[in-house]
């Protein structure tokens, strides 16, 4: 077998910056740990594993990844997680006045929204300054899931869930939905979980329209490998290194798994006496995990 000399990096003898130095500027680690990540063979630079702590690295051209997972070497990229409450406009300047993204993301410069939600659902929109991430994780084509909860009038069948599997016609075109589980059912209605990851405009609502059970109530509970977890109405966190390396995969077309599964217990029906049809109780998903890349199994 002959030599190739991309089988393996070569690293840089005076150009770049040492890779333990870049991974402790990116917040994997400190820089004692980053050696010891590096001399473990648990990072590889362009998929090549790198074990010399001399290497140097160009961080706007190589990538890295450390036990398998990419890191973002960019300390100016910013990604965000938002629980949308009701009433609220998915843009950051609303041309009509309405309230819209920009109240919650004052203190942080030039975010935009990854794709939309409509003015009445509310829960998980994920914002970023990234323009090359947020163009996959928003495009049908990348195959992004999004999971939503929807209350609908009405008790839903397993005839209707297969319905919802096998395709729908609606005006724009054929939609199918990814999955979809009963989580709750009465005679007057039901609690539905429903993953796509189509982009359309309110394309859960005219779903459960076409098959006879408008929605009275829908929060987008995951985006790709993001939970909404316990974020508030209004509130906006950070998301970890953990998390936005699960995007980065997730962006590449890999299949990723969120920290935590989603809960089971479905949430708090709408209750009849607020008259809005939208959510009073509690959310029950559990907390992203903030595992950092150095934390090993237990």
């Amino acid at each position: 077998m002959s030599y190739n000399p991309e089988d393996e990096y070569q690293p840089r003898d005076t150009e770049g910056v040492r890779l333990q130095k870049v991974l402790a500027n990116a917040g994997v680690a400190s820089r004692r740990v980053c050696e010891e990540l590096i001399l473990e063979g648990r990072v590889k630079v362009n998929g090549v594993k790198v074990t010399e702590l001399g290497s140097r690295i160009d961080p706007s051209v190589d990538s890295v990844t450390v036990n398998g997972q990419p890191v973002q070497l960019d300390a100016s990229r910013i990604y965000l997680a938002l629980n949308k409450p009701a009433g609220v406009v998915s843009s950051m300047r609303d041309e009509m006045g309405r309230p819209d993204l920009h109240q919650f993301t004052t203190k942080y410069e030039r975010v935009y929204n990854v794709g939309r939600l409509d003015v009445e659902t509310t829960g998980l929109l994920l914002l970023t300054n990234d323009g090359d991430l947020a163009h996959k994780l928003a495009h049908p084509s990348f195959g992004v899931e999004k999971t939503y909860w929807a209350w609908v009038k009405g008790e839903i069948t397993q005839q209707t869930v297969n319905q919802l599997i096998s395709g729908i016609e609606l005006e724009d075109g054929p939609i199918q939905a990814d999955k979809v589980r009963l989580l709750d059912s009465a005679s007057d209605q039901s609690l539905v979980e429903i993953v796509l990851h189509s982009g359309r405009n309110r394309i859960v609502r005219r779903m459960f329209e076409a098959v006879g059970h408008p929605v009275v109530g829908l929060v987008r509970r995951q985006f790709g490998p993001i939970l909404l977890g316990q974020l508030r109405p209004g509130q906006v966190r950070e998301l970890t290194k953990m998390e936005v390396s699960a995007l980065l995969k997730v962006s590449e077309g890999k299949d990723v798994k969120p920290p935590r599964p989603i809960a089971n217990k479905p949430i708090q029906r709408p209750s009849r006496a607020t008259g809005n049809g939208r959510p009073t109780g509690k959310s029950t998903g559990r907390p992203e995990g903030k595992r950092g890349f150095d934390e090993r199994k237990r």
